[in-house]
């Protein structure tokens, strides 16, 4: 299910940069207004989507609800043409399913392993995402290529993917009930009362702030177009690179985090965005700078995506633990929709060595307020003895 979910997704998200920008002639600004939103407006959502689920602990009825959410508006990024205002609403649309679904998936993962082993059971869920989001760029590569630039191809072929997916989750993916039958449910007061919980609240602000300072893939795969001058048609392959790295990467990384502790990981997978960041500055030219600044961006999601759930979710109690994790994914989606918003207009108004100098400033003056933010944690192994 995860596989084909993101199949569907990246191939509307490999080529929506280019659409926008080089065949609706956006400007970076509202480029930056719309990734803003198609990436940060799940912020509104999550936190409903997470307790809805706790609340009735039905956690694959409300992804479901989401999945199909956001299946259905692939046909409507067609329909919708150069109306920025069309646009925004469908892509709201979209995002508000991926919202709801966000919480109560990775509760279901949460559910269904011990403590111990959290990382490594959302390392394989990352690694299969990732393994769509290899197969979605390289579908719509080649709808791209052997169609000449048929946009409409590739968002209906991304529709009857994501469809296929809900109806995957619907036939063979267990429910996980958090509670017993008859037990109370969890009220929304309640769910937002684990902000008492000191290191959930730490490790909150610093998912937010960090969040404030990630500026959105399409963006770095637009300004390496721009410093490699790539042909239109192989921009789509642009996250191909990038997404190897994490499928790679993904289960090795929450391994390690489940041994070491999952800190470490985490903020040394934000050093690695900074250097990804850094790359485009650098007097580098052709495979060195593609090479480099995918393989960055590979290990930033590898060792912070999963990684961050598998940090929170222990702490959080079974009954609340949907509206817990919707809590910290909601600050850090919240982050990241003004990140997008101040870095088109930072590319628009300074331009983009100055706004990705700039970027990667405040990400790590960011990155070492996390740090004291982030206590390390015991490890569980440690616990148990």
């Amino acid at each position: 299910m995860s596989l084909l979910t993101d199949l569907s997704s990246e191939m509307v998200t490999a080529v929506l940069p280019l659409y926008l920008v080089v065949g609706l002639g956006m400007s970076p600004l509202a480029f930056g207004f719309l990734d803003g939103l198609y990436n940060g407006v799940t912020a509104f959502v999550r936190l409903l989507g997470g307790h809805l689920a706790d609340r009735w602990s039905q956690h694959k009825l409300v992804a479901g609800i989401g999945y199909g959410l956001s299946a259905i508006c692939k046909p409507f990024l067609l329909l919708s043409g150069a109306s920025t205002t069309a646009l925004s609403a469908t892509l709201a649309v979209d995002r508000i399913g991926k919202g709801i679904r966000t919480a109560p998936r990775d509760a279901l993962i949460s559910l269904s392993v011990d403590d111990a082993h959290q990382g490594r059971a959302f390392g394989v869920h990352r690694a299969m995402d990732t393994a769509g989001a290899l197969l979605g760029p390289l579908a719509a590569f080649a709808l791209l290529w052997f169609l000449a630039d048929a946009f409409d191809a590739v968002f209906m072929v991304s529709f009857c993917v994501a469809t296929l997916g809900v109806l995957v989750l619907i036939a063979f993916v267990p429910g996980r009930k958090s509670m017993p039958v008859g037990a109370p449910r969890p009220t929304l007061r309640e769910t937002v009362s684990i902000l008492k919980e000191a290191k959930f609240r730490r490790l909150l602000i610093a998912a937010t702030i960090l969040g404030l300072a990630t500026i959105g893939d399409g963006f770095l795969y637009l300004g390496l177009q721009e410093r490699l001058q790539l042909d239109a048609a192989f921009f789509p392959l642009l996250p191909l690179g990038s997404a190897l790295v994490y499928l790679v990467l993904a289960v090795p990384m929450g391994r390690l985090a489940d041994k070491i502790g999952r800190r470490l990981p985490f903020l040394l997978g934000n050093l690695a965005l900074v250097g990804a960041y850094a790359t485009l500055l650098l007097p580098f030219e052709g495979p060195i700078l593609l090479v480099l600044l995918l393989a960055l961006l590979g290990v930033f999601y590898a060792a912070t995506d999963g990684v961050l759930m598998a940090l929170a979710g222990p702490g959080i109690p079974r009954e609340r633990r949907a509206g817990g994790l919707a809590l910290l994914q909601t600050g850090q989606a919240t982050g990241r929709l003004f990140a997008a918003v101040l870095f088109g207009a930072a590319w628009t108004f300074w331009g983009v060595n100055i706004a990705f100098a700039a970027a990667g400033v405040v990400l790590l003056l960011v990155l070492l307020i996390a740090a004291v933010l982030i206590r390390p944690e015991p490890r569980v192994d440690e616990v148990v003895k």
